[in-house]
């Protein structure tokens, strides 16, 4: 009856994502709200026990060191490099290059963003950075601007190589903390999760590519009558500023210093963290642009606070949702069921996701609650927790960009003054031969 009683709240939850109603409200809500009903101890029911599991499972996520760290100086290094307007300058460098590349600009705006979203983890960020130029440029050279919005989505995936995305950094700790004390065991850092999932998460990008590529091509997208628009497009585009080059190459310094501290002993013994790299990277920018330094700082600290707002947030709520699951029972129900049906996992863990992530505009909270709850348990149903995790979360990410209601779909189709539906049926055969990949190849 307790389980019966959680599944009509997952329901409810569900029902309520789709409705766009707050994230972090309606998981935390649910959590505690499972919590409460559903504590039982062998001395009886115990709503208030059952309530401060909740409330614990909260204090413990709000305050994990590793997490806060490498997410918050994450998103400080993206608001200096929006200050700066080095962002801006990586992307026309970028698109200085494409000018002449014909049909070839839908595969390499698909390219670029892609690229660009390792430097730019934020999906809706990077498109708004990418898209300004890219998709006016793309009209302009008379390919449909549904296709020219489609191009940008798709690339917006791509964050899954850096290593400031919360879910690199979420499944890191999460093995850390599940694996301490086991035979063997090695501390995993977050460029170690990189390196585990990088060529799954690159064949996918170059799946994306193709198939956007041949969707235009089946519907004869591209060389298209000019139109007043791409007229306009192509003479705002002439119209932009000349590129700093020395600008452009700010976005990837944390990225170089820690694939040169994962790879190679150029720094000795001394450890290169994430928010080193990321405080670094700041650093370089300041002394290139010769900005206020007391405004970069006031951006980067106002980066951080909004990473803890909104991505911690959601690692929160995901957390307090997951205890009111473990409260139930449900989860322990939910792991039998997949250690006697162990090829269940691999579709459950990508498809799940991928699905959640298409209904609700956000492929986040799926895959957070996921790898919170099944992901440590990885190990028994016979699966790796990198692999597990990251097939998770990046089948969320696919999910999220063949969605017509997600924040970056809409900026992309607002760019391309296109709806977001026409732009999703664009974007989607890539997505899902993706996501069906991600379940052949990693787990």
């Amino acid at each position: 009856m307790l389980q019966i009683i959680a599944l009509v709240v997952v329901a409810i939850t569900i029902y309520l994502l789709i409705k766009q109603y707050e994230t972090r409200m309606v998981l935390i809500g649910s959590g505690l709200v499972m919590c409460l009903l559903m504590f039982t101890t062998k001395d009886g029911f115990t709503p208030l026990a059952g309530f401060m599991a909740g409330l614990d499972s909260f204090g413990e996520r709000m305050t994990n060191a590793s997490l806060i760290q490498a997410i918050c100086a994450s998103m400080g290094f993206a608001f200096v490099m929006k200050y700066t307007k080095c962002d801006m300058q990586l992307v026309q460098a970028l698109a200085g290059m494409m000018n002449n590349l014909g049909f070839f600009l839908i595969p390499m705006t698909v390219v670029v963003t892609y690229f660009i979203n390792i430097a730019i983890p934020s999906a809706a960020g990077c498109a708004a950075a990418v898209g300004a130029t890219l998709i006016p440029l793309l009209i302009g050279a008379r390919i449909h601007p549904a296709i020219a919005g489609a191009a940008v989505l798709s690339g917006t995936f791509g964050a899954f190589l850096s290593p400031g995305t919360s879910h690199n950094v979420f499944v890191a700790n999460l093995y850390n903390e599940v694996m301490v004390g086991t035979e063997g065991f090695a501390k995993m850092e977050v460029m170690d999760i990189i390196r585990g999932h990088s060529t799954a998460t690159i064949i996918a990008g170059i799946i994306a590519t193709v198939a956007l590529s041949v969707v235009a091509l089946v519907r004869k997208e591209y060389r298209i009558a000019p139109t007043e628009d791409a007229v306009t497009a192509e003479g705002e585009e002439k119209q932009k500023g000349k590129t700093n080059y020395l600008y452009a190459t700010a976005p990837f310094v944390p990225l170089v210093l820690l694939l040169i501290a994962g790879l190679t002993h150029w720094f000795g013994t001394v450890k290169m963290s994430v928010p080193s790299a990321m405080v670094i990277g700041a650093l370089y920018a300041l002394l290139i642009t010769r900005s206020n330094p007391a405004e970069m700082t006031k951006q980067f600290f106002s980066g951080m606070g909004k990473a803890y707002c909104d991505v911690m947030g959601i690692i929160i709520a995901a957390a307090v949702f997951a205890a009111g699951l473990k409260t139930s029972g449900l989860i322990n129900s939910f792991i039998s069921f997949l250690t006697e049906n162990p090829e269940m996992a691999r579709w459950g863990g990508t498809i799940g996701p991928f699905l959640m992530g298409i209904i609700t505009g956000s492929g986040d909270a799926a895959a957070l609650a996921f790898n919170e709850t099944v992901t440590r348990h990885a190990t028994s149903l016979g699966y790796s927790i990198p692999d597990l995790g990251m097939a998770a979360a990046i089948s969320g990410g696919l999910g999220r960009t063949m969605s017509p209601i997600a924040g970056v779909t809409i900026v992309c189709a607002g760019l391309a003054a296109a709806n977001p539906v026409e732009l999703v049926k664009r974007s989607a055969p890539g997505m899902i031969i993706c996501v069906i990949f991600l379940a052949l190849y990693m787990l």
